[in-house]
């Protein structure tokens, strides 16, 4: 498969998944439950999340349109469904759910396959590609904190 046809699957999954998991958010950060919570300080205002998720996703998208042109398998597919998985489903368990223990472990285990992915693909081909990588691992580690500062304030 050709860059240009990864990178448009890639653009249509991710965004689709951000998408997805803004519809089970169950109106999210507008919630009377989200905003009577003692969120941290560092909260950032509402329309920066989209913002860096549209940076993210575009990143990552080009990002894995490189790795999946290098080396595409099976197993590699199953790790990007993992992590489909796991971002859309963190907007239901904390938001519509309200299980913020349970998002905790979702956005620790997201951040743990994104640092996979950095870790163990760094190929000569891939070495300065995975820097695309690093707003994706820079975000989840604001949002496990975010997520964290809820659980243990709340």
């Amino acid at each position: 498969m050709k860059f240009t046809a990864y990178l448009l699957l890639f653009l249509v999954i991710n965004f689709g998944g951000l998408y997805l998991g803004t519809l089970l958010m169950n109106n999210g950060p507008n919630a009377e439950w989200y905003l009577n919570l003692n969120k941290a300080p560092w909260t950032p205002p509402g329309w920066v999340f989209g913002a860096a998720w549209t940076c993210i996703m575009l990143c990552f998208s080009i990002y894995l349109s490189f790795l999946f042109q290098w080396k595409s398998s099976t197993g590699l597919w199953s790790l990007f469904g993992i992590q489909v998985f796991l971002n859309v489903i963190w907007n239901y368990v904390f938001f519509n759910q309200h299980m913020t223990i349970l998002g905790l472990v979702i956005i620790v285990s997201l951040l743990i396959v994104i640092l996979y992915y950095f870790v163990n693909f760094k190929a000569d081909k891939l070495k300065t590609t995975r820097l695309l990588l690093l707003p994706y691992l820079i975000w989840l580690c604001i949002a496990v904190s975010l997520n964290l500062y809820v659980v243990i304030h709340n």
